[in-house]
């Protein structure tokens, strides 16, 4: 009976997978997305090779570029075929090259940040749920707390006074990562609420299956695409505030590449410079829609009017 309970499991898994990917690859919005991602991954893992395919890195400055102002000198904030996207007024340093490496920030201050959320969140989400009573009383106000707290606030204060020594990136997303919990932790309850009546979720208990194991062999599992919907459209948000914090100069410290400190500085230079603004822009603007694209289309491909959806027992 067990063999062939897995048998047929997995067989479910590989068809619904599949299923899955036809649905993505029929949704425009879903195949750009995906495919803008993947470039961006890339470039971020890739950064240093297509650098140096360029000439330049991030960090050595060309005041030969600059004219007496401190602006860059020539068309375009500099554009030529030393300097692809022009050059950073002041210093001179490649713009291509701090694009390129400032994903590298981005995506994994993102990315990091969205673990620890969901990390916390799907926890907190199961025993509330599973559990109820006190612990989802308590686990609820906490969540009201934190999901009412200015994080935004806290977080610009707390990167000006933490000393010198902690490394900024590792507390951006420790910090972005605790505040971007209760969203998730959510629905996560809803969702357990739902799922902890089912027949297979009582069957498990009668069966002897301890609380770990109804929790993380029997809901999680079924809350699975969930949460990676989630997930995947969370990381958009985590990428903006990593942003908005290089913006008001609390985020990754210089001379580390940022796109949101980029698009900060860049402000002062509109009026003689404005690729120093659009290049950087462009780019954070290309990789928010992409995950919010991906995100979308993989939430409808995963909706519970299709058959993947009901097949995995998820209830919305």
């Amino acid at each position: 009976m067990t063999d062939g309970y897995v048998e047929v499991g997995i067989t479910d898994r590989v068809t619904g997978a599949r299923s899955l990917l036809r649905r993505l690859r029929a949704d425009p919005g879903a195949v750009f997305g995906a495919v803008t991602i993947a470039v961006f991954v890339l470039a971020a893992i890739l950064a240093p090779l297509i650098t140096m395919i360029s000439g330049h890195d991030p960090y050595t400055y060309d005041l030969d570029a600059l004219d007496a102002t401190g602006a860059p000198a020539g068309f375009g904030g500099g554009i030529s075929g030393r300097h692809w996207f022009g050059v950073e007024p002041l210093t001179g340093r490649d713009l291509f090259a701090i694009v390129v490496h400032g994903s590298r920030t981005s995506l994994v201050v993102g990315i990091a940040a969205t673990v620890v959320s969901v990390v916390i969140g799907v926890v907190v989400g199961l025993l509330a749920g599973y559990f109820g009573g006190w612990t989802d009383r308590i686990l609820g106000r906490t969540a009201d707390v934190v999901f009412g707290f200015p994080g935004l606030v806290f977080m610009i204060a707390l990167g000006a006074i933490v000393p010198a020594w902690l490394p900024k990136p590792v507390l951006i997303i420790v910090v972005i990562g605790f505040f971007g919990w209760p969203g998730i932790a959510r629905v996560v309850r809803s969702q357990t609420l739902v799922l902890k009546d089912r027949n297979f979720v009582i069957a498990s208990q009668i069966a002897g299956g301890g609380t770990a194991h109804v929790l993380f062999r029997q809901l999680l599992p079924n809350l699975a695409a969930t949460v990676i919907v989630f997930a995947t459209i969370s990381i958009p948000g985590k990428i903006g505030t990593e942003a908005a914090l290089s913006f008001l100069g609390v985020g990754v410290p210089p001379p580390t590449p940022a796109w949101g400190r980029s698009i900060g500085e860049a402000i002062g230079w509109v009026g003689t410079d404005p690729m120093f603004l659009i290049f950087p822009g462009a780019a954070l603007f290309l990789i928010t829609l992409a995950f919010n694209l991906f995100g979308d289309g993989l939430r409808d491909a995963l909706d519970p009017r299709t058959a993947v959806s009901a097949r995995a027992g998820i209830g919305r």
